[in-house]
């Protein structure tokens, strides 16, 4: 009897894990990626993050985004141009995302381990209010999207658990997108390349990081 009961209690919590891998959690990261090839609108910031950040045969993350999930309800939290750093609820995030055709990127979420997720959802609202970081540069008021994330995710001993690498504003083939030349020639200065900072693609590639698969959150509605 006893052997029969425990039988169905792991049957039980095999399924419950998968449940519950299948849920979106407080505290996850959505990734935004678009297709390698996709043409995205000349001139535009996610093209250049993209061509920055995108490597062959692998999905061009430009955008991650902290999901905060409040009993039924997921609110997005993230630093955009369009918002600044800021909360909304989900749908907002998918409209703001919606291609130029209807269709939607792809969304991957990925869990961040040994944080307290709660904690950084908190400190990322926190954040809430400020601009978004055109400059990309360190240690200012201003936030963009993976420098949001970095310092919401802490350590127990208060330290983020994304670290820093020298920023790469160049394509793939060495030169520089037009885009970045134009943006940060209207903000008067050079384009931070080589300074610390974070981008979505290698942030995606942090070891604390597992993925999660969410069914139907994401799905055209």
């Amino acid at each position: 009897m006893k052997r029969i009961f425990l039988f169905f209690f792991l049957v039980y919590l095999a399924v419950s894990c998968s449940r519950y891998q299948d849920r979106l959690q407080n505290g996850d990261l959505v990734f935004v990626g678009l297709p390698l090839g996709y043409d995205a609108e000349t001139g535009s910031v996610d093209e250049a993050i993209a061509s920055a950040t995108g490597e062959d045969g692998v999905l061009n993350l430009i955008h991650v985004a902290i999901a905060e999930v409040k009993e039924d309800s997921v609110w997005i939290i993230d630093a955009t141009i369009a918002h600044g750093v800021d909360r909304h609820p989900l749908d907002t995030f998918l409209r703001d995302f919606t291609l130029p055709d209807g269709s939607y990127p792809e969304f991957i979420v990925k869990r961040v381990k040994g944080v307290d997720a709660d904690a950084a959802v908190e400190k990322a609202k926190s954040f809430c209010g400020r601009a978004y970081d055109v400059r990309f540069l360190p240690d200012n008021e201003d936030l963009y999207c993976s420098e949001l994330v970095q310092r919401s995710y802490l350590d127990a001993a208060g330290v983020p658990v994304f670290e820093s690498e020298p920023m790469n504003f160049k394509a793939p083939d060495g030169t520089m997108p037009p885009y970045w030349e134009w943006l940060f020639g209207q903000l008067g200065m050079e384009v931070p390349q080589g300074l610390p900072g974070t981008n979505p693609q290698k942030m995606s590639q942090a070891e604390c990081l597992v993925d999660v698969t969410v069914d139907n959150l994401f799905m055209r509605h």
